[in-house]
């Protein structure tokens, strides 16, 4: 079921466990927001970052990440075993998670 972009938004704190996380994500949408980006763009970038924040937990804030190992052991939670997909489609969303992380690392 598609999510509006206003509930993504709404859930940010409650699903981030980390205040300082849950609040660069927020200010993460409002500066997609004001450069005037679809709500399409904003949602799927979004998604991938509370994403990373989740796995991320309570005890690391995204301004910790300083290695790109960190990112790449969160990319590494998509590859899927090759009896589950034969055609290895795991690749696609890993790049795609890794373009949109970078985007929200530079932005940072």
């Amino acid at each position: 079921m598609p999510v509006r972009l206003s509930t993504l938004i709404a859930s940010i704190d409650t699903s981030i466990p980390n205040p300082t996380n849950a609040n660069l994500i927020k200010e993460f949408s409002t500066f997609m927001k004001s450069n005037g980006t679809s709500e399409s763009y904003q949602k799927n970038n979004l998604k991938t970052i509370i994403s990373f924040g989740k796995w991320l937990g309570n005890n690391m804030t995204l301004y910790e990440i300083t290695k790109k190992e960190q990112i790449i052991s969160f990319l590494d939670t998509k590859i899927k075993s090759s009896d589950i997909d034969l055609d290895k489609r795991w690749i696609t969303t890993w790049n795609d998670y890794l373009g949109r992380i970078k985007f929200f690392v530079r932005w940072l």
